[in-house]
């Protein structure tokens, strides 16, 4: 039975659930680091909000772990790389709370646009200065959106509600999604010189932090009213603070900070700035909604190998798990084959999907390939990582899908290119579901894989076959199948001997002295 730490505070749902699917659950929350790198290599998953760090060191810690979930969508807390070297998942939850995220906006630019926290401070007080706070109208202003995606889409939509004119900067929206919610899709400078109040709902990357920084200030209208309620970081908060005292800002509600939890901060105080902190996310609809999907996601994962949401791998419903799992067992093991067959550095990997292959999720049948391939020599390679690591290695990774053609009703075909040579393998799934081998170096053949098997190219000739017999009779060694290929009669041929055990170097090398042998290789699956 799988079993998964809660180790943030999530709605009792969350535990049911785990329950319920048959996921064994400790809940332990607000646990210091070095009581969590203690107990971490029990659990299969973790489930988190935005409290506990897992870090490089608890990754390293956690022997068995195969999954994290965010209860939310940020992950700043989480050490994606570390993870997926790792060969752990991470998810999160994006849209959980998307639409309580999108209507916090709205409320700070309400209340930003009337003055409401300063007024109420005021009334409370008994001043009634009702002349003091003069506001400004929505209707008919514009409003800039610096990222339209799930978030932004709902910002832009109750914006258009309130009549106001929508423009947004994301490089990644297309013309027909603009078109689809109604909005202008402009360049950053644009959005900057027009917008009467902007509304931040980008992640925090190299290339959005500080995104609204003293240069951007100084394009922007005088009087520009700016809201944050996507993260920390999107700001350089010592200019906004400036841009405040000289007027270039009218003011701004932030709900996300550079440093959290914030006890200090140069924003604080004030008289422009509405703050709150970090409640975006914090009604009782999106907690509910987020613990209840970070269960699921996790206990489907680990009871059925499907991936929902995840920041590191393909996503792989229940039913397409199910069926994609032999195959992705077939391209793991066709990339071990010729990995373990190649001794020099690899320029390229070509991978066919043909036929029922190439209706399935190509990326994770690529990524199984490729560590299959990659982990002979690099034993810290796992599906997860492999991309990566190949990207790092300069192996360029192509990939062609094509129509059944052939007998078979699908198949998968990797080809490695090394500096010297070109080397190819391939294999299908039989209805039994079990991988089967069929081509090798162009040789048709119809092996099974095996846990341990022996690999000899040789010229065919007559002979051969019984003197390997019998040298691995004397040496001890139980043959479980024999399998034969060749191009034609007395050219190059292939054995494949599926073997009950490691039969050791030293085997391998007499098979190596044989009449007529090429090449031998012990094999591993």
């Amino acid at each position: 039975m799988p079993k998964v730490l809660i180790a943030d505070k999530l709605s009792p749902a969350a535990v049911a659930i785990f329950k319920v699917r048959g996921v064994e659950v400790d809940v332990k929350t607000g646990l210091p680091k070095e009581e969590l790198l203690k107990i971490v290599d029990q659990y299969d998953g973790i489930a988190i909000r935005s409290a506990t760090k897992i870090t490089a060191d608890v990754l390293k810690a956690a022997k068995k772990l195969k999954v994290v979930g965010r209860a939310g969508i940020g992950v700043d807390n989480v050490d994606i790389p570390a993870a997926t070297a790792a060969g752990v998942i991470v998810m999160n939850t994006p849209f959980g709370n998307s639409i309580t995220t999108a209507e916090h906006a709205i409320a700070l630019m309400m209340a930003l646009a009337r003055e409401l926290p300063a007024a109420n401070a005021s009334t409370h007080a008994g001043k009634w200065e009702k002349n003091k706070f003069m506001g400004v109208e929505l209707y008919g202003k514009t409003l800039g959106i610096i990222g339209a995606g799930n978030i932004g889409g709902i910002v832009a939509d109750r914006a258009k509600g309130l009549k106001m004119h929508v423009v947004a900067y994301d490089p990644y929206l297309s013309p027909d999604r603009a078109a689809e919610l109604g909005i202008e899709k402009v360049e950053l400078d644009d959005l900057l010189a027009r917008a009467d109040f902007i509304s931040l709902h980008t992640p925090l990357t190299n290339e959005t932090r500080n995104i609204i920084s003293a240069e951007a200030i100084a394009k922007t209208k005088k009087g520009v009213r700016i809201v944050n309620c996507a993260r920390g970081g999107l700001i350089d908060e010592a200019a906004l603070k400036a841009a405040l005292d000289t007027g270039q800002v009218a003011g701004a509600a932030i709900d996300v900070f550079s440093e959290e939890p914030a006890k200090a901060n140069i924003l604080f105080g004030h008289e422009k700035v509405v703050a709150t902190p970090h409640l975006g996310a914090s009604t009782e609809e999106a907690q509910e909604n987020v613990a209840l999907q970070v269960a699921e996601q996790i206990a489907d994962y680990l009871l059925t190998g499907a991936i929902v949401n995840a920041l590191n791998m393909p996503s792989i419903n229940a039913q397409e798990a199910q069926l994609v799992r032999p195959w992705i067992s077939l391209a793991e093991k066709l990339g071990a084959f010729a990995g373990q067959l190649t001794e020099t550095s690899i320029k390229a990997v070509e991978i066919l999907y043909e036929g029922t292959a190439a209706s399935l999720n190509q990326r994770a049948l690529t990524q199984a390939a490729l560590a299959g391939l990659l982990k002979p020599h690099l034993p810290e390679v796992n599906m997860v990582n492999a991309p990566v690591v190949a990207k790092e290695r300069g192996i360029k990774v192509s990939e062609t899908r094509r129509d059944r053609q052939g007998i078979y009703e699908g198949y998968i075909k990797v080809t490695v290119t090394m500096p010297e040579m070109t080397r190819s393998v391939a294999g299908t799934v039989f209805s039994d579901g079990r991988p089967r081998l069929i081509q090798v170096k162009n040789i048709n053949l119809d092996a099974e894989f095996a846990p341990h098997m022996l690999y000899v190219t040789n010229e065919d000739k007559p002979g051969f076959i019984g003197k390997l017999g019998t040298l691995l009779g004397e040496a001890g060694v139980n043959i479980a199948n024999f399998t034969l290929g060749r191009n034609a009669p007395g050219e190059d041929a292939i054995a494949l001997v599926e073997v009950d055990s490691d039969v050791g170097e030293k085997v391998v090398a007499a098979i190596r002295k044989l009449p007529l042998v090429k090449r031998a290789r012990a094999l591993v699956f």
